[in-house]
């Protein structure tokens, strides 16, 4: 009975920190504004087990949009969000505490021409299929149109198509005469006969399309599972880069894409530095943000400093206690 009661005891000694181990997991819940490819560190830290080893039980929310994901920050419904700069830099000038501690993505789109449309020049007079018309994304395509001597509304007109899947369609079915789309989907569009007349990148080359935002006060009281949130997220981004084969199969699986775009895709992201290595701001990306953001809402008076929106605090700690810096 003594031997019994002895082997009963060590199980349920073993079996206690397993189950307590689980229990004790900070619960991290992340809003992520769509299911794209440039979101891909995300997807790895969450199906990699990354946030699991870092002791954060971090539920994903895609909430179809930049707006959403904004709004369940400022909420309190996540702890993080990662959606385009633009809602974040809306937000803190409306007087949310909010800070950006990690950088997303810059932009990758592309501007694709249907089969008859070639270059800027052949857009004038033409409808030009965009996401919503107030968004960053439209915006930014007008900076672009202009600098390449087309004026909006007069050279040429917008249509709401939705995003670049919605814009794909739009353009190859000739509903419109261009869209602008992000990598992968232009490859798959040039595969279709579509034109490439530009990539935004060539006039905003820095253009920091995403990034990681919290609520500033709420970090700051949780800053040890911020920064084990961060040393995931860095992990997922240096997994990326290690085995790109392998990478690319989890993306092409995990966000139902064709293989080969998968990979290409990946390779351009990784390539051109649309992530950072290191998840690090880019203060002059986020600067062309602001300048796109002050035309959008006609902010009077000097534009301001990017650096207000940052927070690179959580981030360096992480490179530190990772060995990085």
């Amino acid at each position: 009975m003594k031997t019994k009661l002895a082997m009963l005891s060590v199980v349920m000694t073993l079996s206690t920190p397993m189950t307590a181990g689980a229990e004790d997991k900070f619960e991290f819940p992340l809003a992520v504004s769509s299911r794209v490819l440039g979101f891909a560190p995300a997807w790895v830290a969450d199906k990699k087990g990354f946030f699991d080893r870092e002791g954060l039980d971090v539920v994903v929310t895609t909430t179809r949009g930049t707006a959403p994901a904004m709004q369940a920050l400022a909420a309190e419904s996540v702890h993080a969000a990662l959606a385009s700069n633009d809602g974040v830099i809306g937000l803190v000038e409306k007087g949310l505490d909010l800070a950006i501690i990690a950088g997303g993505s810059k932009t990758t789109h592309m501007i694709m021409g249907s089969k008859n449309i070639e270059t800027f020049e052949d857009l004038r007079g033409k409808t030009i299929g965009s996401s919503t018309l107030t968004s960053g994304t439209a915006f930014l395509l007008r900076r672009v149109l202009k600098e390449k001597g087309l004026e909006y509304p007069k050279d040429y007109s917008l249509v709401n198509v939705g995003g670049s899947g919605p814009a794909l369609i739009a353009v190859s079915t000739g509903n419109v005469a261009a869209g602008i789309l992000s990598v992968p989907l232009n490859y798959r569009a040039q595969e279709m006969g579509l034109n490439l007349i530009g990539k935004v990148s060539d006039v905003f080359p820095n253009y920091l399309l995403s990034s990681f935002s919290v609520r500033r006060e709420w970090a700051t009281r949780n800053r040890p599972q911020v920064v084990r949130f961060l040393r995931a997220l860095l992990q997922a981004r240096k997994w990326l880069g290690e085995d790109r084969n392998a990478a690319a199969q989890f993306l092409a699986a995990e966000l139902q894409m064709k293989p080969d775009e998968a990979r290409k895709g990946l390779d351009y992201y990784i390539d051109n530095r649309a992530w950072e290595t290191d998840l690090s701001v880019d203060v002059e990306g986020l600067k062309a943000v602001v300048e796109v953001y002050a035309e959008q809402v006609e902010l009077k008076g000097p534009l301001p400093d990017a650096k207000k929106y940052v927070d690179m605090s959580f981030l360096q700690t992480a490179w530190k206690e990772l060995g990085w810096r």
